[in-house]
């Protein structure tokens, strides 16, 4: 078998820059279907993945680059036939639904991406889920599908820290190690899981942790599920869903509109307190704030977001800047994110405002 780069190089995917032509750019949301199963045995099961985009699917001018190259340049074809025994493993059906950035994923994107999956699991024929996605707002997408998604079927996020043309790239592999998780029978009944650098993790506390490294994946005191031994899954301990779960149906939403706007505010010595009416007065629905510690903020900016929180109905949620750690119970100025960081604290209370839950629910909901 030709090493993931070299067979890259043969299909031609290199940038304008390398030897090869250019890749031409799908366009975002095209929802294209690649139709047929890239190879189909009657014997295995079927996986359906869905490709974002993001470093699995970079392109680069040549082999010895990881960075600076264009996230989002290959097609989901590209990377299965990059993989050949993806075809030992499952009956591999790829969807385009985008091809960019994983800065560039907005709610308009993740409502298109759960209800069609949603719609996916409903089928008997499908086993599992498979989602290729850039690493930097993992986190955030993973989580968002496990609050949205309603199967007991596995669905795994799946991206690389290499873009697809570096020597030694870490995609292949995570992807084949994805499709094998998303067909276990051990993988059912978790949530939606991340798998990266032979690493399973939950969505719900699972955070990037390095912008360069490969083992980059991490969820300190809570701890990975299990890990890849000859790229077969391991769990440590039998299916759960983390104590908080909460789900809300998306199905109806409408995709082009999006979710409401919800701002994340960072708090720092001497923070302009003129934030929270500036947020406010561009749409905000909902605040969330990175406090200081344990969600600590500086108290004439207090004073501010308090005059807000008495003139308004916008709920607001504390969380912390650190990587870890609890913030709880109910604040003068907000609502206690209990252990959701910022970025997944914005997903959840989006989520809240959406299924239009009280400021009471909106606590009961982050209560853990």
């Amino acid at each position: 078998m030709l090493t993931s780069s070299l067979a890259l190089l043969s299909l031609g995917v290199f940038t304008s820059s390398g030897h090869a032509s250019p890749v031409p750019q799908l366009p975002n949301l095209a929802s294209r279907s690649l139709g047929d199963f890239h190879c189909f045995n009657a014997s295995l099961p079927n996986v359906t993945i869905y490709a974002t985009g993001g470093t699995i699917a970079g392109s680069a001018g040549s082999a010895d680059q990881t960075t600076g190259y264009q996230a989002g340049a290959l097609g989901i074809q590209t990377l299965i036939d990059a993989v050949p025994q993806l075809c030992n493993v499952s009956n591999v059906r790829g969807v385009q639904l985008a091809n960019v950035d994983s800065g560039d994923i907005n709610s308009t994107i993740l409502l298109n991406l759960t209800q069609q999956i949603q719609s996916d699991l409903a089928n008997p024929f499908t086993q599992g889920i498979v989602v290729t996605h850039g690493t930097d707002t993992m986190e955030e997408s993973s989580f968002f599908l496990d609050l949205t998604v309603q199967s007991e079927k596995p669905v795994v996020f799946v991206g690389s820290m290499r873009p697809a043309t570096a020597l030694s790239a870490d995609g292949p592999i995570n992807l084949l190690s994805a499709v094998k998780l998303a067909v276990s029978k051990t993988a059912k009944g978790r949530g939606t899981m991340i798998v990266l650098n032979d690493r399973i993790a939950s969505a719900r506390y699972t955070i990037k942790t390095n912008a360069n490294a490969l083992d980059t994946f991490k969820a300190d005191e809570q701890g990975y599920l299990g890990v890849f031994e000859d790229i077969t899954p391991v769990f440590w301990y039998p299916p759960t869903r983390p104590l908080g779960y909460h789900y809300f149906d998306v199905s109806t939403s409408d995709i082009e509109k999006g979710l409401p706007k919800v701002d994340v505010l960072y708090g720092h010595q001497e923070v302009d307190s003129d934030l929270f009416k500036a947020a406010v007065a561009g749409g905000a629905a909902g605040i969330v704030l990175a406090g200081l510690g344990a969600g600590g903020w500086p108290s004439e900016a207090v004073e501010n977001l308090e005059r807000v929180l008495n003139e308004t109905e916008v709920p607001v949620v504390v969380s912390r800047r650190t990587p870890w750690g609890y913030v709880g119970g109910e604040r003068d100025f907000g609502i206690g994110a209990g252990y959701l960081g910022p970025s997944k604290a914005r997903i959840q209370l989006q989520l809240a405002i959406e299924n239009g839950l009280s400021r009471q629910e909106i606590k009961d909901v982050f209560e853990y």
